[in-house]
């Protein structure tokens, strides 16, 4: 068994959920280089049932169909099973008011999960790499981003119960996927829209990474490394998040959501005093994770809160803002000692 292959079969081992075992998994494979070392390398995991499944997005024509019956023959020359799914991207993007790359990533994932579904699968696995991992920071980091978006892509996540989207290339390099394919023989599809300049991912690919790379090669690994130093710093300040909320929460009134504003109360500087009790210091960033919380709990519209948002629900919990409207009909109002939030009536 190649170093390559071995690799990946200890990271499935720490991503697939204890006793599920390694089998019954769906390996999400486009065709590309990514996609194809991965499954080739979990084909070579025995025992390994394994499920192929392809998503044609419509949105490259011919060398799209060309992926298909790339991947369906590469299926059949392994003795798998074979799903593919199919979507007008372009044209539900365009119904929607999604973004086009968001609205390909959503119908992609819902199709592999209800593929998972079909064949009671627990896991769909992705052949991001740690070079997408790299790509994905720095794209963030150039839109504007916090704490919680410098964690890049999971290893893991939960698409819906009982199935897990794994990533067990997060820790692998592109050089390093080429080099097993090369290794093993193995062709595969190139995506020509992956050259294409205009669209911001590519040019961080192809001329922002290469740059960084001239200041340091190993700017792929420190940019995976600051990913999980991320997730485990936003970890735990979730879990102090949930703690201050249990502190914080008043009984409902209806349909609103009750805060005690003194307990949120941020100082303006995060700067403890010698002899204050930590445990009633709270940041202006701690304050507006709990905030997070909330909303993600209510399922409240999440995505469409921008930081000028947060920092006027921070406000109401300062007593400098008395009353505020919010993205999804979210109303907040400071009623004395109180942050009063619920949907409007």
């Amino acid at each position: 068994m190649s170093a390559f292959v071995d690799a990946v079969g200890r990271a499935l081992e720490r991503l697939v959920a204890p006793g599920s075992g390694r089998s019954n998994g769906v390996v999400a494979v486009s065709g590309g280089p990514d996609s194809v070392a991965l499954l080739r390398s979990l084909h070579a995991i025995a025992p390994q049932e394994l499920v192929v499944a392809h998503f044609n997005h419509q949105l490259r024509g011919t060398e799209g169909d060309e992926d298909l019956r790339f991947v369906r023959e590469l299926a059949k020359s392994l003795k798998l099973q074979f799903r593919d799914g199919t979507a007008d991207v372009r044209e539900i993007a365009r119904a929607t008011g999604e973004n086009l790359e968001d609205a390909a990533r959503r119908l992609r994932y819902r199709w592999l999960c209800e593929t998972a579904g079909d064949v009671g699968a627990t896991w769909v696995a992705t052949g991001h790499t740690a070079d997408d991992q790299a790509e994905t920071i720095l794209h963030r980091l150039v839109r504007g981003t916090g704490l919680h978006g410098l964690r890049g892509m999971p290893p893991r996540r939960e698409l819906s119960a009982g199935v897990a989207v794994v990533r067990p290339l997060l820790q692998r390099s592109r050089s390093q996927v080429l080099a097993y394919l090369d290794e093993i023989g193995q062709p595969f599809r190139t995506d020509s829209t992956n050259v294409d300049t205009r669209l911001t991912r590519n040019r961080i690919r192809h001329e922002l990474l290469p740059l960084l790379k001239t200041f340091n090669p190993e700017v792929v690994a420190a940019l995976s490394r600051l990913a999980k130093h991320a997730e485990e710093a936003d970890t735990e300040i979730k879990f102090a998040a949930y703690r201050v909320l249990r502190k914080a929460e008043r009984p409902r009134a209806g349909h609103l959501v009750i805060l005690d504003a003194e307990t949120l109360w941020p100082p303006n500087e995060f700067i403890v005093a010698p002899g204050a009790d930590p445990d009633k210091v709270v940041s202006s960033y701690l304050a507006c994770e709990v905030l997070r919380r909330v909303w993600e709990r209510e399922g409240w519209p999440l995505g469409e809160m921008t930081a000028a948002h947060w920092d006027q629900v921070v406000g109401l919990c300062l007593g400098v803002e008395t009353a505020v409207d919010f993205p999804g009909g979210v109303v907040g109002r400071r009623v004395g000692p109180v942050v009063q939030l619920g949907p409007r009536t």
